[in-house]
C-alpha cells in the first residue's frame, strides 16, 4: 500500500494545482472542504502526487511516497511536521 507523508519540517501540504486535481477527480464541490481531510492512502492523492511530482508540494512540504507492506497496520506519526509511518502497536501510560 502507498501512503503520502511529508518530510520536512513545516507539515503536509499539497499545492493549489494538486488540490484542483484531486477536487477535479473526485467530483469535491463543497467549498468548505480542506485537503487535510484526505486519507493518505487515497489512490487518487497517490495518483495527483505521482503524476505532479513536485509541483504537488505545497509550500512547507517535501512530499514522499512510501511502500507499506500489505496487512501492516500503520500510522503516521511526526515531529514539528516532518512525518513517518509507523506500525501500530500497543502503548499505555
Amino acid at each position: 500500500m502507498k501512503v503520502v507523508i511529508n518530510r520536512c519540517y513545516g507539515g503536509f501540504g499539497i499545492s493549489p494545482k494538486a488540490e484542483a486535481l484531486y477536487k477535479e477527480r473526485t467530483g469535491i464541490t463543497d467549498p468548505d472542504w480542506y485537503y487535510w481531510s484526505i486519507d493518505r492512502s487515497d489512490p487518487i492523492l497517490i495518483q495527483v502526487i505521482e503524476e505532479l511530482g513536485e509541483a504537488a508540494e505545497g509550500g512547507f512540504s517535501e512530499l514522499k511516497i512510501v511502500d507499506i507492506p500489505d496487512g501492516v497496520e500503520w500510522e503516521i506519526e511526526e515531529y514539528d511536521g516532518m512525518e513517518w509511518v509507523a506500525e501500530k502497536h500497543r502503548t499505555w501510560s
